[in-house]
């Protein structure tokens, strides 16, 4: 009761016509390593409390305080808003209708032949995809020298045989611990970078199926414990996560066009189609799994 007014002052801002409450002013790309740090604190805290389970166990727990954190975000509207989402958020790029109204930006895009909304999209995409090539290749390179230095060697081995790593005087439980904080920063970042290219947090979107499978699926294809592996696998798997919803329509017509207008079974499977992506990853899972169990690109 005593902060109900706050919230409902708070509830009564409208982003769409005066901006985002809050922020400090500061360049989205500081609120990126900001959403590494919290995912770190975050992952700290679960990892004093869960780390000491078996792995079984361990991936149920992690998982079960996903979902928390989730209904959290859903149900606590005072905190997060909830289900009516948080719009309005600064983007690292310019917005198209910004570049529109720019007349030097008009006048250039004319110049180059080039449609002032085409280019402002063109401008746009291209821009967010310099910026997250080169947030990846820092994380790769930093990966790839983490991977093949005397620390990299060391979370090998204990992956490998705990027991024997344990005998030789190595702290397993804060290796675990600490390489659980790192992955997670990755993830903070990789979250706040793209809720900043939304420009909104919808947190009836974080699905299990799109953001935990799908990226495990990613990991196992492309070659789990190869850096360069996890980056083809998660390519690919978008790739072809993005393409199937656009052509699987036209596939399933295609299969079904042999049988008659008035069949059931046609349409049953067109109306279907929405869940031929899960049954391509799921094809593709398999397939991986039964002629190349360790990836498309191997640990060596």
């Amino acid at each position: 009761m005593v902060r109900d007014p706050g919230v409902d002052a708070i509830e009564a801002v409208n982003p769409a016509g005066t901006g985002f409450l809050g922020g400090l002013g500061l360049p989205v790309v500081i609120g990126w390593m900001v959403g590494g740090l919290l995912a770190a604190g975050a992952a700290w805290i679960i990892g004093k409390t869960a780390l000491g389970l078996r792995s079984d166990y361990l991936a149920i727990a992690t998982l079960g305080i996903s979902e928390i954190i989730i209904a959290i975000m859903k149900n606590e509207e005072w905190l997060t808003r909830g289900v009516k989402n948080v719009t309005g958020l600064p983007r690292p790029m310019p917005d198209a209708i910004d570049l529109q109204n720019d007349p030097g930006f008009v006048e250039r895009a004319a110049n180059l032949g080039f449609d002032p909304t085409a280019a402002s999209t063109l401008y746009i995409k291209i821009g967010y995809g310099l910026m997250f090539a080169a947030v990846l290749i820092i994380l790769l390179v930093l990966a790839q020298l983490a991977l093949n230095s005397p620390w990299g060697r060391m979370m090998r081995a204990i992956r490998d045989n705990e027991t024997s790593a344990r005998a030789m005087g190595k702290d397993v439980t804060f290796r675990h611990l600490q390489v659980f904080i790192l992955g997670s920063a990755i993830c903070g970042i990789a979250g706040a970078m793209m809720t900043t290219l939304d420009g909104q947090l919808i947190p009836t979107s974080y699905q299990p199926l799109r953001y935990t499978f799908l990226i495990w699926v990613m990991v196992i294809v492309g070659g789990s414990g190869n850096n360069l592996g996890a980056v083809l696998g998660g390519f690919l798997i978008w790739f072809l996560w993005v393409q199937v919803e656009v052509l699987g329509p036209g596939f399933m017509t295609w299969v079904t066009g042999a049988l008659p207008d008035d069949s059931g079974l046609k349409e049953h499977l067109l109306d279907s189609v929405q869940h031929m992506r899960l049954l391509t990853m799921g094809v593709i899972l398999l397939l991986v799994l039964r002629f190349s169990p360790r990836g498309l690109l191997p640990e060596r």
